[in-house]
């Protein structure tokens, strides 16, 4: 008999800090209506000066572990997916590892591929389990983006962090189908030394996200042999908010699919973590017999499509611990433009002086 594959846990986290659009253009001068109308952003998260990938990663999997409810020792492996690791050499996951309590004997690796980091993790972290390797695997999509002042990224960059427990039983969501489509496409890069990425202009939209997006979901659809109307939710990496909207109806989603995952309006774009708290976010709500489409995407450049159908078992777990929109909606604390510089060590002394 085949075992039931997929989510048995998932988690989320969302800093409180957080910076309105309009602060930031009146700093450079620029109309805040471009950003706020034309790419439908209100405002962003912000990390404290004492959080970073590691810490928002440990919250989210406080989260994972009591919807799974299970020993985190039972965890043979653990996979944080991310493109602003605290150390350029020391990996981010065996800190986590050893915050919530598992065992020496596991499987520990960091990932980066851009924006689509936390959907490498939970497809590796699902082969694992899939292959018997082990009996339970975490994957973690978190960051704390970046974007250079002034730059069009930073009115977007933002943090947040998702986890999924993966396992065989009590599980939430069965994982049906998988896909990826990868290209060699240079749209957003940051080179060893330098603080905040690049990215390539004309490269971004139509050739990097939209031709990835849009292929990886109509390949993984005609995989399973579905279409858009099949689909209960469908939640798309999040750049902004305009892009996942114009996405889906070039798929024919329609807005009431998307709008439960569709977060970055009052999010930003958490980069590893835009799609998975997406997820994370519909599972918070959703019904048995619900079917859903994620579609990550990571510049360099690849999108991951999965394809879940959630079980009788998401009842019973939805309550057990926070939900993604009560970190997104309450208890909120807006700064000044001043005050994000600082938790986000802007200001750099020139050591050349």
């Amino acid at each position: 008999m085949t075992k039931t594959l997929g989510i048995v846990g998932w988690g989320s986290y969302v800093p409180r800090y957080r910076i309105k659009v309009e602060d930031i253009a009146k700093v450079w001068g620029l109309d805040a209506d471009t950003y706020k109308k034309g790419l439908m952003l209100r405002e962003k998260s912000v990390p404290g000066p004492d959080q970073d990938t590691i810490t928002m990663s440990i919250e989210a999997t406080k989260n994972a572990l009591k919807r799974s409810n299970i020993n985190p020792q039972k965890i043979g492996s653990l996979y944080v997916g991310s493109e602003s690791h605290p150390y350029a050499v020391k990996p981010s996951g065996t800190v986590v590892a050893e915050a919530i309590g598992t065992t020496s004997h596991i499987h520990i690796s960091d990932l980066e591929f851009a924006c689509k980091a936390g959907s490498e993790a939970m497809y590796i972290a699902y082969s694992h389990v899939k292959s018997a390797e082990v009996q339970y695997s975490l994957a973690i999509a978190a960051d704390t983006s970046q974007g250079a002042p002034g730059d069009a990224l930073e009115f977007s960059a933002a943090a947040g962090a998702a986890a999924y427990i993966m396992g065989s039983e009590d599980v939430v969501a069965t994982i049906d189908f998988t896909h990826s489509h990868t290209t060699d496409t240079p749209d957003f890069w940051r080179r060893d030394y330098m603080h905040y990425p690049r990215h390539g202009g004309r490269f971004t939209g139509e050739p990097a996200y939209f031709s990835h997006s849009v292929n990886s979901a109509k390949e993984i659809m005609t995989k399973a042999n579905m279409q858009a109307k099949d689909f209960t939710y469908a939640v798309f990496h999040q750049p902004n908010g305009k892009f996942p909207q114009r996405v889906a109806k070039m798929l024919d989603f329609t807005d009431k699919q998307i709008e439960v995952g569709w977060l970055s309006p009052r999010l930003g774009n958490a980069y590893s973590g835009s799609s998975p708290l997406g997820l994370a976010a519909i599972l918070d709500i959703a019904k048995a017999g619900d079917k859903i489409l994620m579609v990550s995407y990571g510049s360099g450049a690849a999108s991951d499509s999965f394809i879940f159908t959630v079980t009788d078992n998401i009842g019973k777990k939805q309550n057990l611990a926070a939900i993604t929109t009560d970190y997104l909606d309450k208890n909120k604390i807006y700064i000044d433009y001043g005050t994000y510089v600082k938790f986000r060590k802007k200001i750099r002394k020139n050591l050349e002086c």
